[in-house]
């Protein structure tokens, strides 16, 4: 088997060492790649920081340019990136699909954006001491970046890293997961056929042992990580002078109203999406609180939609449901499922394993303070609980110690603009589960859900600080 090259300042380079993707599904082999070497890895860095000043000095045109070439790019050759990604992450084929049209997006919205980032005029003649003057404010690159990505979207959230980066002139050094690094290795096949400068990108697949350092070196002044709340916070607390954007995890919660009618809608968008991609996503449905004049008709329709979605090869059409990423979270999961009915859960549906797989599953009454309630299950599991109002129901999402994103099934104004007031959450969203993220909106958690903003738009916020410049003796 060829081993794929990594990158290193825009070049395809080899090293000595090689490892293998395995297939999470059957543990086929997806592919292998080359591991960079502690003087790869410098050379990176060293090239980045070499790179900065020529990087932020690009004309909006190149920048934009490269970006809208990747986004045609990634589109044309979208059934080859769907089968990398499922081939690599176990993800069934009709969600990487849909991961890829998302790169699209996030490529193309980048490329938007790094045409009108353009900064604001402030006349300071509000007082008469700034008679005559005026202040530009514009935002210029806080120095390269370094990108750690986890494995569950091994395209997309690479992509909002890397777009947002170069869309602002930042050099950045990507390091993806060491469980789905082929994908990133893909995109910098697209990304060399770009004029970017030599140094402002690199991506390095390498093991997790790696990081402490990257995440240390003085050159690389923005971290922006996706993945685990420990090592996120853990990233923040090691280099607390550097600027840390963190997009960590959930337990998404949807509150069903008193006032919502069509529970078949609600009960399809619950079970379609607490399976999603083996409910390996941070905004997957995790816990469900439905007021209790709707719960038993709620709970009855919920476990029918589940009860139709398929498992079984991610490589199959008709797959709904795949693999975990390895066997070891699928056990995690099942010893989950178990200790939440030990505590006095009633398993309505699933909570059987084969393999790196988990069937999809429905608990209801599942005790506040259960691992499958209260942390992120990160696997096809979903727990319905009752509430007794909409304000007891308010209190229990935000019980929570994350905060990303919550789903609220109401038609009542008034609930609604409650809702986004009193939910304790980064996102809220009205008639529809939590699920749902457009790449031009600023993305994004409070509490233990993370710091900072994604999305091309947030992130370019995020990479770069404001830079003034007053001009005196004007005529305003």
């Amino acid at each position: 088997m060829t081993a794929t090259p990594f990158w290193i300042a825009g070049k395809p380079v080899t090293s000595g060492e090689t490892a293998v993707v395995h297939h999470p599904f059957d543990g086929g082999v997806a592919g292998a790649h080359h591991v960079p070497s502690t003087s790869d890895v410098e050379q990176a860095v060293r090239a980045a920081a070499d790179a900065a000043e020529e990087t932020a000095a690009l004309p909006a045109h190149v920048r934009a340019g490269a970006l809208d070439h990747v986004s045609r790019t990634l589109e044309s050759r979208a059934g080859e990136l769907a089968n990398l990604i499922t081939a690599e992450s176990g993800k069934p084929l009709k969600w990487a699909r849909g991961e890829v049209a998302r790169g699209v997006s996030t490529f193309r919205w980048a490329a938007e954006e790094a045409r009108r980032f353009s900064g604001e005029l402030q006349r300071l003649d509000t007082d008469p001491g700034g008679t005559g003057r005026m202040a530009l404010v514009r935002r210029v690159p806080r120095g390269p970046v370094l990108g750690i990505t986890p494995f569950n979207f091994p395209l997309n959230l690479v992509a909002h890293k890397v777009a947002p980066a170069l869309a602002v002139g930042a050099p950045i050094v990507l390091k993806p997961a060491p469980a789905t690094p082929l994908t990133a290795l893909a995109l910098g096949e697209v990304l060399a056929e770009t004029d970017l400068p030599a140094g402002s990108w690199s991506v390095l697949p390498t093991g997790n042992d790696v990081a402490a350092a990257l995440v240390a070196d003085p050159r690389l002044p923005v971290v922006s990580f996706t993945g685990s709340g420990p090592v996120g916070w853990g990233i923040r607390e090691s280099v607390p002078r550097k600027h840390v954007a963190l997009e960590l995890g959930g337990n998404a919660a949807v509150l069903v109203c008193p006032d919502w009618t069509d529970l078949d809608f609600a009960a399809q968008r619950i079970a379609t999406f607490s399976m999603y991609q083996g409910g390996q996503s941070c905004i997957a449905v995790q816990r469900v609180y439905a007021h209790a004049a709707l719960f038993d008709e709620l709970v009855d329709r919920i476990t029918a939609h589940v009860a139709e979605l398929s498992t079984g090869d991610p490589r199959a059409e008709t797959t709904n449901v795949g693999p975990l990423i390895n066997v070891a979270a699928a056990e995690r999961v099942e010893r989950w499922v178990g200790a939440a009915v030990e505590a006095g859960a009633t398993l309505r549906h699933g909570g059987t394993r084969e393999g790196s797989t988990v069937a999809p599953t429905v608990l209801t009454d599942v005790p506040e303070s259960a691992q499958a309630m209260a942390e992120e299950v990160f696997g096809p599991v979903v727990c319905v609980n009752r509430v007794d109002s909409v304000t007891d129901g308010f209190a229990r999402v935000n019980a929570s110690r994350y905060g990303l994103q919550a789903g609220v099934f109401t038609r009542d104004l008034n609930t609604a603009f409650d809702a986004s007031a009193k939910l304790a959450v980064g996102g809220v969203v009205i008639g529809d589960v939590p699920s749902f993220r457009a790449d031009q909106m600023p993305y994004g958690g409070v509490k233990d859900s993370g710091i900072g903003r994604e999305g091309p738009a947030a992130a370019m916020e995020d990479f770069t600080e404001p830079r003034l410049t007053i001009l005196t003796g004007l005529s305003l």
